[in-house]
């Protein structure tokens, strides 16, 4: 019995955020929603008279710790004393996960999490509701793990029956009857223009490039979801497997299945495209770096400019050099910009180098370096007394700019453009600025 000298026990009041979750595993989906949650979860804060002062909603999945934006905010919010107690549907909406769990049973340690309450069960901070809190979260994570199991040993048997899991590539269609699961039938209206792919660069070498413009522009190709084929997709489409039999699963990792499928194309037709990819990538990766490349645009189409280079052997045994700039022709295969060579690119760079706006700052720093570079070597190769009676070099940042086009390196020759802010136009091998 409680006397008038003793002090009466005032139990601390609970501050409930009310915690939301929908499990995205397929096998939950009968689970109730985030608004069923809510709407019984406040039932029972009104029958028992719990004070909920905040409802959170999450839609992320709780397998993976510290992915949950809005359960690290709940978490943060015990933290600072905003609320300390929990209202959830079950355990595993708080955490399916050894590291979320550790924080809400932290938080509990701390006393900062005095109570969480579930549509069945309560747990207090006390060291038996913690134990039945930390076993009923790690069964869920062990739920997790076996669900993955299951599902890779799954996904593994129907490779070893020939079906490849996912969506099915371009050229070929998804099975939409359930019992007919990651089975592939031949898309009659794509898979003829897939073929046609691989004898086109197989018998013509056409290009990726080639392809791409005549997809697009001269067949209107469009994939299942109504887009143009992009280039990166050819070369991919190009490479893979699945359209003579086979295929690898997962990615990269070596494990090559034997598809149920119908082919599209032969294994030797496969094998000759390969071998012409080859040399193309062997090509491209001998282009050297050019000065003025990706810097200019063509003004017929509106590509970019590119460039290549000519040899030509002359009397005395040796070879001139030539380096030629044109249209890159991407977004008009036949654009009628023609070529120019460099040297008179640069010509026409400096008559309008007036006319552009350079980025002084990006350049003072590199014409001071230049600067400093030639007076030590006035010091070091000049007698001392010849030294003083000459004049400081007199040179403002377009002189410099016109000595790096014409004997810089090409390395120099691209910081320098960089530093232009004007857009370069070529247009009937004319160089004008872009308005």
């Amino acid at each position: 019995m409680q006397t008038s000298s003793s002090p009466a026990v005032i139990a601390p009041t609970i501050k409930y955020c009310l915690y939301a979750r929908k499990s995205t595993e397929s096998e939950e989906k009968q689970i109730l929603s985030i608004d069923s949650q809510v709407k019984e979860m406040l039932q029972i804060a009104e029958k028992e008279n719990l004070h909920v002062v905040e409802i959170k909603r999450e839609s992320h999945s709780a397998k993976t710790a510290g992915e949950r934006p809005i359960f690290n905010e709940l978490v943060n919010g015990v933290r600072v004393g905003k609320f300390n107690g929990i209202l959830t549907w079950a355990p595993d909406r708080i955490s399916r996960n050894a590291g979320d769990l550790g924080s809400i049973v932290d938080l509990m340690d701390q006393k900062l999490l005095l109570d969480i309450r579930t549509y069945g069960q309560r747990f207090a901070n006390s060291p038996n509701e913690k134990f039945l809190l930390m076993i009923l979260g790690s069964q869920a994570k062990l739920e997790n793990d076996n669900r993955g199991v299951n599902v890779r040993r799954g996904l593994r048997t129907r490779c070893e029956m020939g079906l490849r899991p996912g969506v099915a590539p371009t050229g070929y269609l998804n099975e939409k009857r359930t019992d007919r699961r990651c089975h592939a039938i031949i898309d009659p209206e794509r898979a003829p223009i897939i073929k046609q792919m691989y004898e086109k660069v197989a018998n013509d070498q056409w290009s990726g490039r080639k392809l791409y413009h005549w997809l697009k522009f001269e067949i209107n190709f469009k994939t299942r979801g109504n887009k143009n084929f992009s280039l990166s997709n050819i070369y991919l489409s190009l490479q893979n497997h699945f359209y003579y039999g086979t295929f690898e699963y997962p990615e990269k990792s070596g494990n090559w299945y034997q598809g149920k499928h119908e082919a599209i194309i032969t294994k030797e037709l496969f094998d000759k495209v390969q071998e012409q990819l080859k040399r193309d990538h062997i090509v491209r990766s001998e282009i050297k770096e050019f000065a003025f490349t990706k810097l200019i645009t063509c003004g017929h189409c509106g590509s970019g400019v590119t460039a290549d280079e000519k040899y030509k052997k002359l009397k005395d045994g040796t070879a001139a050099r030539y380096v030629y700039y044109g249209c890159t022709r991407s977004k008009d295969l036949h654009c009628k910009g023609g070529y120019i060579r460099e040297e008179e690119l640069i010509e026409q760079m400096i008559k309008i180098l007036d006319q552009m706006d350079i980025n002084e700052i990006g350049m003072k720093h590199k014409f001071q370096e230049e600067l400093e570079r030639f007076n030590k070597f006035q010091k070091m190769f000049i007698e001392s007394n010849q030294a003083k009676k000459l004049k400081p070099l007199n040179m403002n940042l377009k002189d410099y700019a016109k000595y790096l086009l014409k004997e810089g390196s090409i390395i120099e020759k691209r910081e320098l453009l960089a530093c232009i802010k004007t857009r370069l136009v070529m247009t009937q091998k004319i160089l004008t600025l872009k308005k």
